[in-house]
């Protein structure tokens, strides 16, 4: 793998191209000042809203804001990503939180007065008003929140509060991605070496066990240091989820962040109640793990190794992109001909490079396209988060093209299952086609180990998440201690008796991003549960399901996510779709336990 020093050093074709959104930066500081112009006006709609003309002019002026700031905001964030130690790129992302908390503050009158106005009185704006027909569906929606929306002067004083109810996240994302420094490992050739994360990934994976231990115990060296630090950044991020859920009159902080999706919380609660009651096989997977790496003790850093021995895949970013392309054939030849336009218009940022925004995430931009941010490490885990992000990016593709800007961007329930749907066809593609019978283990393996990472470890995320709010809702203290104790509880649950625990295990929810965006990790569950369906009816030639999928892509959010789900064949209000996805867990761990 090619290691690169600075970004200066990676190939043009391999970096996204931000030239898509603007030029220079002369362009973004004429929007700066478009966005405070536009700002004004809609400020200037407050206590003037008494027809249905200008409460389609309000609409169109805020929608027209909308699109100009999510390019402005979306660019600083990318440069910000490219580098987070570049000061000037956080002067920009500074500045368009700033412009975001004003926006806020001058739009935060529009909710408590439209949900003043009575049905009927609405209803006749929209019809003496024929523009607002476009807005309807978005305005009876703004209905459902009602009884969680404050007085003006309330809403004012939270919009205001926005940039600071954020610090938590902000602060952790700082310490996470350009504070910290790993422990030092030792080299191939005997010198000391500092640990970056990129070679942690390879390490943890190493079939030396000392290699492994080394890797792991220096990789969690600064998240036991940073603790403290870390569990007061989680703990603010928590309660401030949980006062706003109080001040705004929701049954439960959980109820608060399924309610945008309108998912009961029985969809949530039954997701960990499924997962538990069919969690054997994970067990036996442990114990197989043990008895294949011949070991008296199995611990944590021996749970990423693979249990085939002597395959090690180089896959150069060249040959994953046209592994991709062939495995994802049976979506058609439009989907394949959107992803070979990713590659040769510059929507990907490939490289890992110092500073660079670890992990991998798709970001789609309205009126642009969308921006792909991978670390490519040349192996099996980079080609699947290849095709994973690959698959958020054409559904963001397709909802752009085939919904207004109003129904365009999709739910996070949903976006998972567009990228695990490609993964599970990779998988699938790579199984049928490999013919050298170790490879074929390596792969059967890699597929237990990623259903394990994409499923059941998400599901125990969930239920730590779910376990630390209700302490906070109690008004139990959160801290270190309180965090470790819990994830340490859950740890033993999910993974079973075999593992023998080191200190660093309790210490794993100080290096998780996704607890500070509340209730998103079940979505990576439900979503790989229905993945595993459509996938599966995909590769048997379904066609009414291809086409219902396909539909399901350039849907956004034309409708609600549990909806546009059933569409495909996919009923997650039932248990079915769980048992299902377990099911087909148990029978590749039996698989694997056979052959190996």
């Amino acid at each position: 793998m090619t290691v690169y020093n600075s970004r200066a050093e990676v190939p043009e074709h391999e970096k996204w191209n931000l030239e898509d959104i603007y030029p220079d930066l002369n362009k973004w500081e004429e929007d700066v000042k478009q966005i405070e112009k536009m700002t004004e006006i809609l400020k200037a709609f407050d206590g003037n809203i008494e027809d249905g003309n200008n409460l389609y002019r309000f609409l169109k002026q805020k929608e027209e804001l909308s699109y100009v700031f999510n390019h402005l905001y979306a660019y600083s964030m990318l440069k910000v990503d490219e580098d987070t130690r570049e000061t000037q790129s956080q002067s920009l992302l500074d500045r368009a939180k700033g412009l975001s908390v004003k926006v806020s503050s001058a739009t935060s009158f529009f909710m408590p007065f439209l949900l003043g106005l009575d049905e009927a009185t609405l209803k006749s704006y929209i019809e003496e008003e024929e523009g607002l027909k476009y807005f309807e569906e978005d305005l009876f929606e703004s209905y459902r929140y009602r009884q969680h929306v404050l007085t003006r002067e309330q809403e004012e004083v939270l919009s205001q509060l926005g940039e600071a109810l954020s610090v938590p996240s902000t602060t952790y994302g700082m310490i996470n991605n350009a504070d910290i420094k790993f422990g030092e490992i030792t080299g191939e050739n005997g010198e000391r070496i500092e640990l970056t994360r990129g070679m942690y990934s390879k390490l943890i994976e190493c079939e030396d066990r000392e290699k492994r231990r080394e890797a792991y115990k220096a990789y969690y060296k600064p998240y036991v240091q940073l603790k403290n630090s870390i569990a007061s950044t989680l703990s603010g991020a928590i309660k401030n989820n949980v006062t706003l859920s109080n001040i705004r009159k929701y049954p439960s902080v959980l109820e608060k962040g399924l309610f945008g999706d309108m998912v009961p919380k029985e969809v949530y609660e039954n997701l960990i109640k499924t997962t538990k009651e069919n969690i054997k096989p994970l067990h036996l997977y442990s114990i197989i793990r043990k008895e294949k790496l011949q070991l008296d003790e199995l611990r944590q850093y021996d749970m990423n190794v693979p249990l085939v021995t002597g395959v090690r895949q180089e896959i150069s970013y060249e040959v994953a992109y046209d592994i991709m392309l062939k495995a994802l054939a049976p979506l058609g030849e439009d989907y394949i001909s959107i992803l070979k336009d990713f590659k040769d218009s510059r929507y990907i940022d490939v490289r890992e490079t110092p500073g660079k925004r670890s992990g991998a995430y798709n970001l789609g931009i309205y009126g642009v396209h969308p921006f792909i941010l991978l670390n490519h490490r040349d192996d099996l885990d980079s080609l699947f988060t290849l095709v994973h992000e690959c698959g958020h990016g054409v559904h963001s593709k397709l909802s752009s093209q085939h919904q207004p800007q109003i129904s365009a961007r999709y739910s996070i329930f949903v976006a998972e299952v567009a990228s695990t749907v490609n993964e599970v066809l990779l998988i699938q593609y790579l199984l049928k086609h490999e013919k050298d019978t170790q490879v074929r283990k390596h792969l059967l393996n890699h597929f237990i180990d990623q259903f394990k990472g994409t499923f059941f470890t998400q599901v125990m995320f969930a239920e730590f998440e779910k376990k630390t709010h209700e302490m906070a809702e109690k008004g139990l203290p959160l801290n270190a201690e309180v965090f470790s104790q819990t994830y340490e509880t859950l740890f033993r649950e999910y993974n079973g008796d075999e593992i023998v625990f080191d200190d660093e295990v309790k210490y794993g929810w100080a290096r998780i991003p996704h607890f500070y965006r509340p209730f998103y990790v079940y979505k990576y569950a439900t979503g790989y549960a229905s993945a595993i369906h459509l996938a599966s009816k995909i590769l048997e030639g379904d066609q009414s399901t291809l086409e219902a999928y396909l539909e399901f892509l350039k849907s956004g959010s034309s409708d609600y996510p549990l909806e546009l789900l059933k569409k495909t064949g996919v009923d997650l209000t039932s248990s079915l779709p769980i048992r299902n996805a377990l099911e087909r867990f148990k029978v590749l761990v039996d698989e694997f336990s056979k052959i190996v």
